[in-house]
C-alpha cells in the first residue's frame, strides 16, 4: 500500500476536512505502533492473557470421512474472546487509543459481534463507548445487544435507510465529525478511509500467522485452500495474509448470495454482476449500486454480511485473481450449519457457514492426502432466533410464546 492508502486503483481516503488532522493523528500513531517491536508483543501479551490466543485448529474428521476428499481443518476463532475474530481487531486498536489519549470509542456493527467486541475492550481499559446498530439488526441479534448494554455501552439503534450495516456506518462517522477530539472510531472490518482497511487488517494477520505454524505442524505441509466468508472482509483478510505468498495455494472468499444472485436479493460484490466501482463511507471499492450511484438494498441470512461494499484490498486481490470469489445462499447455509452441527458437534456463525458451504462443494473432488482451512470466523450462539425460525423449531416457538407471557405477567 502506498502512503496515501490505495490498494491498486481501490481505497483512499475521501473524507471531509474536519477529519483530515484526526486521521492524520491515527495514521501517525498507527505507523509508529507498527514500527515498535514493544507494541506487538504488548498486543500479543493481551490476546494470550486476556483472550484465547492462539486459538485451534481442529481436524474435522467426521467431515472429512463424510465427503470422502480433502482432509478438512477449522480454524476456530469462535473460541476468541466475545467469540468471533473481531475482538483481535478492537483490543489492537484499543491500544492505540490509549496511545492517542483519548477517553471515548464509537463503533458500528451489524453481527454485533464487533460491538460486542468493542464493548468488552472498552469495559477493560475503562472507555466511553457507544455502538451504532441498524434497527433491523438491533432486532435480530438481540443477545448481543443486552451483552454490549450490560458492560457499559450505549446501543443506539440506526432507523434510517435498510437499517443495517451500511447505515450503522454511516451514523457512527457523524458523530465522530461532532466528537473528533475526545472520541476514536474503532471501524470494525478493512474498509473505510485509510489507514483502517491495513490497519484492521494488520491486527486480523494474526490468524493466519497463527494457522500457517498449525497446518504445518498439524498435516505437514501447507494447504491446498484456504475458505473465508467475506462482509467487509476482516476475517478473510486474517487468514488469507497467512498464505498469500504462497500461489499454490488457493484462496477462495465466500459471499452472501442471500436468496440467489439473480434475485437481487444479496450482498454480493466480487462474484456477481450487480456491483461497479464506486466512492462512499470514505474509500474507492466495488459497491452494490444502481446506474445512478444509489447503494441497492441488501439482504443476507447473516447480519454480518449484509453490507453494500467490500474491502479495497480484496478488491485489489480479485482483480489481480490472487483471490478466487463464490457465492452461497441462505439455503446452502442452513444446510452446512446443521451439517457440522450434527458431525462435529461444531456451530459455526452464519457468516462463517458461507465458507464452510463452498469448502463443501469442492473438497469431495480434492486429493484424500490434500488439506483445506475454513477460517471459523464466529459461533453461532448469537443467531439462535435466526437459526431457530429457519429451522421452525416448533418447541423453540413454544419456549418464546412461554417466556413472552411471563414478562407480560
Amino acid at each position: 500500500m502506498e502512503d496515501s492508502g490505495f490498494f491498486g486503483k481501490w481505497g483512499g481516503a475521501y473524507i471531509p476536512e474536519i477529519l483530515h488532522e484526526t486521521f492524520e493523528q491515527l495514521k501517525i500513531s498507527y505507523r509508529k505502533a507498527k514500527e515498535d517491536p514493544k507494541f506487538w508483543q504488548e498486543y500479543l501479551n493481551i490476546m494470550s492473557t486476556y483472550s484465547c490466543r492462539p486459538t485451534p485448529l481442529t481436524f474435522a474428521e467426521n467431515l472429512t470421512r463424510h465427503f470422502g476428499g480433502a482432509q478438512i481443518y477449522i480454524k476456530r476463532e469462535d473460541l476468541n474472546h466475545t467469540g468471533a475474530h473481531k475482538a483481535n481487531n478492537v483490543m489492537g486498536q484499543g491500544l492505540l487509543v490509549k496511545r492517542m489519549g483519548k477517553k471515548r470509542v464509537i463503533a458500528e456493527t451489524g453481527a454485533g459481534q464487533h460491538g460486542m467486541a468493542t464493548a468488552t475492550m472498552a469495559a477493560k481499559f475503562g472507555l466511553e463507548c457507544t455502538v451504532y446498530m441498524g434497527e433491523v439488526d438491533v432486532q435480530r441479534q438481540r443477545p448481543n445487544v443486552f451483552w454490549m448494554e450490560k458492560m457499559g455501552a450505549t446501543v443506539i439503534p440506526v432507523k434510517d435507510g435498510s437499517r443495517t450495516l451500511k447505515d450503522a456506518i454511516n451514523e457512527a462517522f457523524r458523530d465522530w465529525v461532532t466528537n473528533v477530539d475526545t472520541t476514536h472510531y474503532v471501524l470494525g472490518t478493512a474498509c473505510g478511509p485509510a489507514p483502517f482497511p491495513e490497519m484492521v487488517s494488520w491486527f486480523q494477520s494474526i490468524i493466519g500467522a497463527e494457522a500457517r505454524k498449525q497446518i504445518l505442524t498439524q498435516h505437514g505441509k501447507t494447504p491446498e485452500r484456504v475458505y473465508a466468508c467475506v462482509g467487509g472482509g476482516s476475517n478473510a483478510m486474517g487468514i488469507f495474509q497467512g498464505f498469500l505468498d504462497n500461489s499454490d495455494i488457493e484462496l477462495v472468499g465466500v459471499e452472501a448470495g442471500g436468496k440467489g444472485l439473480d434475485s437481487g436479493k444479496h450482498a454480493s460484490r466480487l462474484c456477481g454482476t450487480d456491483a461497479s466501482p464506486g466512492v462512499a463511507q470514505g474509500y474507492k471499492t466495488m459497491f452494490l449500486q444502481n446506474d445512478d450511484g444509489q447503494m441497492l438494498e441488501t439482504h443476507s441470512v447473516a447480519a454480518g454480511l449484509d453490507y453494500v461494499g467490500v474491502s479495497p484490498i480484496l478488491s485489489d486481490l480479485a482483480e489481480k485473481k490472487k483471490v478466487r470469489f463464490e457465492a452461497a445462499t441462505d439455503d446452502e447455509v442452513m444446510q452446512a450449519l446443521d451439517l457440522t452441527m450434527r458431525l462435529e458437534g461444531i456451530i459455526p456463525a452464519l457468516e462463517s457457514a458461507h465458507a464452510f458451504v463452498q469448502a463443501f462443494k469442492e473438497a469431495p473432488h480434492l486429493n484424500p492426502d490434500a488439506a483445506i482451512i475454513i477460517n471459523q470466523s464466529g459461533r453461532g450462539d448469537k443467531d439462535i432466533f435466526t437459526i431457530a425460525h429457519a429451522f421452525d423449531d416448533p418447541s423453540w416457538k413454544e419456549f418464546i410464546i412461554a417466556r413472552g407471557k411471563e414478562y407480560d405477567k
